[in-house]
């Protein structure tokens, strides 16, 4: 990207300090009793804007292991504060509408036993916030630091739930100026 993506204006094009980083933390606070954001080498950066924003920080002292032992290292994060269940996204995903933030946590808390997660999908698309409960959880943090969240979930796809939603912004995924730059295009306030 050429930039920190969690500091990238929200929503595009817009002249308020909002960065994609406060807009998560602030959809995400009504929903969950805290807010935890994994840092990385962008800990300084990113520390302002997760503290004005009533949420929580923890540093995964190893980011260039990948994207997935950040992952642990907030999942562990919510275990050691002794909660059972998070509700996870990556910061470079536009923030989910609340309606939809409320949907998915009210289907998460009539999940059945055997049900371990719920992820969201938009036109049969896969999209983020998921939702894991502990045995998600626990499965995530037995993998190895070089797995892949994606065939960890394929590989226990009997304990997941998905949850159809009319949320177009939970399938989007911003990479490179020019995914920034059609999501500033076609965005509608």
């Amino acid at each position: 990207m050429g930039t920190d993506k969690a500091m990238l204006p929200w929503p595009p094009g817009a002249v308020s300090q909002e960065t994609f980083l406060s807009a998560a933390v602030r959809s995400l606070l009504p929903f969950n009793d805290l807010v935890i954001v994994v840092a990385g080498k962008n800990e300084s950066t990113i520390a302002p804007v997760v503290y004005a924003t009533n949420a929580s920080i923890v540093r995964n002292p190893e980011p260039e292991r990948g994207q997935f032992s950040s992952l642990q290292v907030g999942l562990q994060e919510v275990l050691n504060r002794g909660r059972d269940a998070a509700m996870i996204t990556h910061v470079d995903r536009p923030p989910a509408d609340g309606a939809t933030l409320a949907a998915l946590r009210d289907a998460f808390v009539g999940l059945p036993d055997e049900k371990w997660a719920l992820v969201p999908e938009f036109r049969g698309q896969h999209g983020h916030p998921i939702l894991v409960g502990r045995d998600m959880m626990e499965v995530f943090l037995k993998a190895p630091a070089t797995a892949v969240a994606r065939e960890i979930e394929h590989q226990h796809q009997h304990h997941i739930e998905y949850l159809a939603v009319d949320d177009p912004r939970l399938t989007l995924n911003v990479n490179t100026p020019e995914e920034y730059a059609a999501l500033l295009s076609g965005y509608r306030h």
